[in-house]
């Protein structure tokens, strides 16, 4: 039988993403096929993920997606695996229909939670019973204490968890800045940009190993996945043939593996390129991708690359169909403003330009209601997804097509624009299962 858990935590900022690609980690180690996934619209953690298991990782969120579109992504990712591991999102319960613990409720998935211990002791104990009780029906079946200070410290948790019945103790992970990940504005660092050296990995699976009880957490953690989930999606052949060019480098890297999985079930054959590096678009394609990532970051090169940025300006100018969200929408306007005031022209599609601000301008879940057909759907329907962001463009003329609007949450501006057949917005859309509309 194979194992599958997945890993919450208390709150926001308690080592989830560090302990769990560290499992991950030290169960390849042992031998063991690991197929990863994590909670909600996160881009960054699927790819830390790939980067430590060698598997693709792939989103689980429930209101983007659907709980039946959920089950059975996870039902058909985990045929050809030994142990699936869920990275949870904020604490196990927040967020939610598209919490940690509703989509543990879905898929029935037993939860190790992780609890930071820096700044108690007994009182760690009623923290776990305090999980353990909140939703009924949760399968909590172990807990992970992070950052333990001292043996004493050990004994005086254990004291704590004396009286909480039915969660084992799979181990404490002690203080350990070394294995630490590098994190920013957006959060942590991307897959990409090869954050963890391959000796890095191997510290942490060697820490893992060192101080959780790995035999007990997969002895906790038999799973089966219901046979009524797993299925083949039927995908309509709409984009036979056609030649799709995806920018995918350190700038922009932001894309879900089920969207990028959809296009080829669409027909599609996916051109990855770089905007950073290349000097023209690959040939012969039918539609334009440009994802999300860290544009800002990467401004002074991506604006050096004038040859690139005029291929690109002269498709979209000539008719050529585009699909461009937040990071890659921002290339497409005159120009980014970084975080240091300094401009940097970018492709010049759209007539406005993108400034970096110190605070975040945008976040949360967005639905969006296509007012005009559009590469992302058909007039009239509504497609969910989610914003985070801390630039911000100047007011866009009113000349400039809107194609849809933010439904949900009400009294945000626009959510998308087009000129000619470039569609351009900062709301990341979950495409999954439903592709690029080709009508």
């Amino acid at each position: 039988m194979m194992k599958g858990f997945l890993i919450g935590a208390a709150h926001s900022g308690a080592g989830k993403t560090t302990v769990s690609i560290g499992v991950m980690a030290a169960l390849m180690k042992r031998g063991l096929r690991v197929q990863p996934f994590k909670v909600g619209p996160d881009f960054i953690d699927p790819g830390l993920h790939s980067l430590v298991s060698g598997s693709k990782s792939y989103n689980l969120d429930i209101w983007m997606a659907g709980g039946d579109h959920v089950r059975g992504l996870f039902a058909n990712k985990c045929v050809h695996t030994d142990v699936a591991v869920v990275e949870g999102v904020m604490g196990l319960y927040d967020g939610g229909v598209s919490s940690s613990a509703a989509v543990s409720e879905v898929l029935g998935l037993p939860v190790i939670l992780l609890v930071d211990a820096r700044s108690m002791a007994e009182s760690a104990g009623a923290v776990v019973k305090g999980f353990r009780d909140y939703q009924q029906g949760l399968r909590l079946a172990g807990v992970i204490f992070n950052r333990v200070s001292s043996q004493r410290h050990r004994e005086l948790i254990i004291r704590g968890m004396e009286s909480v019945e039915g969660v084992e103790i799979i181990g404490f992970l002690p203080s350990e800045e070394a294995i630490a990940i590098p994190q920013r504005h957006l959060g942590l660092y991307t897959a990409d940009e090869t954050p963890l050296k391959k000796s890095e990995i191997e510290r942490l699976a060697a820490f893992i190993e060192a101080n959780l009880d790995l035999g007990k957490l997969l002895t906790l953690t038999d799973y089966k996945v219901p046979e009524t989930e797993r299925k083949n999606v039927e995908v309509k052949k709409s984009l036979d043939a056609m030649r799709i060019a995806i920018a995918r480098d350190r700038a922009f890297s932001f894309y879900y593996e089920d969207f990028l999985e959809t296009l080829r079930a669409q027909g599609a054959e996916l051109v990855f390129f770089s905007p950073l590096s290349d000097r023209v678009l690959p040939e012969g394609i039918a539609i334009l991708c440009l994802g999300g990532g860290y544009p800002e970051l990467y401004a002074e090169r991506l604006s050096e690359n004038s040859p690139m940025r005029e291929a690109v300006r002269q498709w979209c100018l000539c008719g050529g169909r585009t699909y461009a969200e937040c990071g890659g929408f921002m290339y497409l306007t005159e120009g980014i403003r970084d975080f240091e005031d300094n401009f940097y022209p970018m492709a010049g599609v759209f007539p406005t330009r993108a400034s970096m601000r110190k605070k975040r301008m945008r976040l949360g879940y967005r639905e969006i209601l296509l007012s005009e057909d559009s590469i992302v759907g058909k007039k009239g329907v509504r497609v969910r997804g989610h914003e985070f962001h801390y630039s911000d463009i100047d007011p866009m003329p009113e000349n400039i097509e809107r194609v849809y609007r933010v439904a949900h949450p009400p009294g945000l501006e626009c959510g998308g624009y087009r000129y000619l057949n470039t569609v351009g917005s900062y709301v990341h859309l979950y495409l999954g299962g439903r592709g690029f509309y080709s009508g």
